[in-house]
C-alpha cells in the first residue's frame, strides 16, 4: 500500500461530506481506517532544543513503557483497524526492547503499512535488518540540521557520523529489502538555508520523502524563536529549489509552498481528528476507554462515535475548521 497516494488522495476529493460518509461507512463494516500511532516508551536518548524533552519539569511527567501483555492486548483491540500503524509519535521507540515485537504484531493483524519515527542515532545494521525482517514498510528519520555543526547543536546528544553511518546502511538495504524512508525536516531561522545543500551531504538513493515543516511550539523548549520573518521573501524561491533537485533525485517532497502568517488549515485535513488513535503507557485513542476489557466496538458504541461520524456529514467546513489544527502541507509526487 502506498499511503502517499492516499494521502494524495485525500487531498484530491475536496468535499468533506463525502469523507466523512466514507468514514461512516467504513465504521459501520469494520474496516479499517485508523491511524494508530503508538508511543511504547515515554522516554528519548536526545535532547533536541525544539523538543519537549529539553524541559526538564515536563519530562519528569513522561514515565513507563508497554509490558508485553499490555502490548498484546493493544495489538487485539485496535490493530485490526489500522490503516496505519505509527510507531513513534512523539517519544523515542528504538529505546523500547520488544519494538521487533510490535512489528510483528503489526503483520499479524494485516497492518497495511507499518511505520517508526526516531532519531535513529540507536539504530545499526542489525536492528535495521531485525525490523526489516519483520515487515517495517518505513523509516521515519528526524533531522534538525544538514551540517554536522548544527545537526549537533539542535541535536543534542547525537552524533552526526552516527547518524550518516544508518543512511549508508539503509542505502545498501535498499537493494535487498522494499520500504520507505522518509526525513522529517523541522526549520527556523538559523537552519533553514541549509536545506539548499542537502543533497551535496544525503545521497538521494538513501531515502524517499522529504518532509519540511516549520517549527511549532511544543512546551517549554530551550530552543524558542518561533519568528520566520527573517526567511519569509527567501521561502519561496528555495522550496522551489529544493523541489527541482527532489524531482532530480526522485524524491517526494511534503512542504508547505509559502510560509502562513498564521497557522492555516488545510480542508484535507477535517478528517484527522476522526483517524488519529493515540496510544501510549498511561492514553489509549479516548477518555474512559477500559481497553483491557472492552472491546473497540463495545467502545464505540458506548460514546456514539458511528453518530458522531454521521453527524459530521452534515456539518459545515466553518464548524469542522474550528476543531482542526492542522498545518497546510503541500505533498509533490514525482
Amino acid at each position: 500500500m502506498n499511503i502517499y497516494k492516499l494521502l494524495r488522495i485525500n487531498r484530491l476529493i475536496k468535499n468533506h461530506r463525502i469523507k466523512f460518509f466514507g468514514l461512516y461507512v467504513f465504521h459501520k463494516l469494520n474496516l479499517r481506517y485508523l491511524a494508530v500511532n503508538l508511543d511504547p516508551v515515554m522516554a528519548c536518548n536526545l535532547r533536541c532544543k525544539m523538543c519537549y524533552f529539553t524541559d526538564a519539569e515536563f519530562v519528569k511527567t513522561l514515565k513507563g513503557q508497554l509490558k508485553d501483555e499490555e502490548l498484546e492486548r493493544i495489538a487485539k483491540v485496535i490493530f485490526k483497524r489500522a490503516l496505519k500503524l505509527q510507531i513513534g509519535c512523539g517519544t523515542e521507540p528504538t529505546l523500547y526492547k520488544n519494538l521487533v515485537r510490535v512489528v510483528e504484531l503489526g503483520k499479524a493483524y494485516k497492518v497495511p503499512y507499518i511505520s517508526l519515527t526516531t532519531n535513529a542515532n540507536l539504530l545499526d545494521e542489525e536492528k535495521i535488518r531485525a525490523l526489516l525482517n519483520a515487515g517495517l514498510n518505513e523509516f521515519t528519520i528526524s533531522l534538525h540540521g544538514i551540517e554536522k555543526e548544527s545537526y549537533e547543536a539542535f541535536m543534542d546528544k547525537a552524533n552526526y557520523e552516527k547518524f550518516h553511518d544508518v543512511f549508508r546502511v539503509l542505502a545498501k538495504l535498499k537493494n535487498s529489502y522494499n520500504f520507505k524512508v522518509r526525513i522529517n525536516y523541522t526549520f527556523n531561522k538559523d537552519n533553514f538555508y541549509e536545506l539548499q545543500s542537502m543533497f551535496d551531504h544525503f545521497s538521494g538513493d538513501s531515502f524517499d520523502i522529504l518532509q519540511v515543516r516549520p517549527i511549532r511550539k511544543l512546551g517549554n523548549t530551550e530552543y524558542s524563536d518561533f519568528n520566520l520573518d527573517a526567511i519569509r521573501s527567501d521561502y519561496p524561491d528555495i522550496i522551489k529549489t529544493i523541489r527541482r533537485n527532489c524531482k532530480t533525485n526522485n524524491i517526494t517532497l511534503l512542504a508547505p509552498t509559502e510560509l502562513p502568517d498564521k497557522i492555516e488549515i488545510n480542508t484535507s485535513s477535517f478528517i484527522y481528528d476522526y483517524t488519529f488513535c493515540y496510544i501510549s503507557p498511561d492514553s489509549f485513542w479516548k477518555p474512559d476507554f477500559n481497553w483491557k476489557e472492552q472491546t473497540f466496538n463495545e467502545f464505540s458504541a458506548q460514546i456514539g462515535w458511528g453518530g458522531t461520524l454521521f453527524g459530521n456529514i452534515f456539518k459545515s467546513k466553518y464548524e469542522l475548521r474550528n476543531l482542526s489544527n492542522r498545518l497546510n502541507y503541500e505533498i509533490e509526487l514525482n
